[in-house]
């Protein structure tokens, strides 16, 4: 995970196209939006009480900007040196305390009740009151992210469930993997349910957007990857498959799996051993075992 924090004194780079891998900058989002005139000014310690302000519940403005929510989301969002600034944040009082006693000042915090800042999210947003506004995070080119070849790096075809995503991102930090690749047109936002099961990790795990994934591959393996697809149709289970080489874990979607192109493009297909007869695990339980299996020692 070195390249993804060392490079805080570089200039962004890092969505530059990559005729090879097939990755793509996304839009160029806006920054933050501007405080609402309830919202602290820059520099003040804390802002007076909010009025009721914004867009209605589920359907926050369409600035480009993305909303994240919950303590260890907004905390890792805050620490990450590559968040665009500034980034507008909302806080209960006690929240905002908590804010100021470990990150010092910050721009654009506001002070709010709980029933304010819910009403920017989508209903049964669990945000422990505390909510931040940020311009998408992007992400890193495959080189960036697979050189020098070691480690293992996660590679997601067509997961769509945020709360899947999230859970492998956290299952990735845990393990320490050296990022997560998503496909650029079927994979969610890195923000919202998703940045909230993930618990911090979307800002602490590298990830890379490709177009396509099979192309991906023929670059890792250029760079020294070798390449391992979990199926549960497979002859040759996880720990047979997987060495100390470095590798990529390609996991697919959970109601059709990994897709035959991607899967042609593996070196090998494996599938967890699951003694008590169970047909499948939720992608999100298979990734972490994976990884797991990654990680031990040979």
């Amino acid at each position: 995970m070195s390249n993804f924090h060392e490079r805080n004194d570089r200039k962004r780079t890092f969505g530059n196209k990559s005729e090879q891998t097939g990755s793509e900058r996304r839009g160029g989002p806006q920054s933050g939006a501007k405080p609402t005139p309830s919202a602290a000014k820059v520099g003040h310690k804390y802002a007076p009480r909010g009025a009721q302000t914004g867009a209605p519940r589920g359907k926050p403005q369409d600035d480009g900007s993305e909303w994240l929510w919950g303590w260890h989301a907004v905390a890792a969002a805050l620490s990450n040196p590559l968040r665009e600034k500034p980034m507008r944040v909302m806080a209960t009082e006690d929240r905002a305390r908590q804010l100021t006693e470990q990150f010092g000042k910050i721009e654009a915090l506001g002070i709010f009740d709980n029933p304010t800042i819910a009403q920017q999210l989508p209903q049964h947003a669990v945000h422990q009151g505390l909510a931040l506004k940020s311009a998408p995070l992007e992400g890193l080119t495959i080189e960036e992210m697979a050189e020098p070849a070691h480690g293992v790096i996660l590679m997601l075809d067509q997961v769509t469930d945020p709360q899947n995503v999230g859970a492998i991102f956290r299952s990735a930090a845990a393990f320490g993997a050296r990022g997560v690749i998503l496909q650029d047109r079927h994979a969610p936002a890195l923000s919202g349910a998703l940045a909230k099961a993930a618990a911090g990790a979307v800002d602490q795990v590298p990830h890379a957007r490709v177009v396509n994934l099979s192309r991906a591959l023929e670059r890792l393996a250029d760079l020294g990857w070798r390449a391992v697809g979990l199926d549960g149709t497979a002859e040759e289970t996880l720990d047979q498959a997987i060495d100390s080489r470095p590798t990529v874990i390609v996991l697919g979607s959970e109601g059709d799996g990994i897709r035959r192109l991607v899967a042609e493009h593996c070196d090998t297909l494996a599938k967890i051993h699951m003694p008590g007869g169970f047909e499948s695990l939720n992608v999100s339980a298979a990734a972490a075992i994976a990884m797991y299996e990654a990680s031990r020692p040979r």
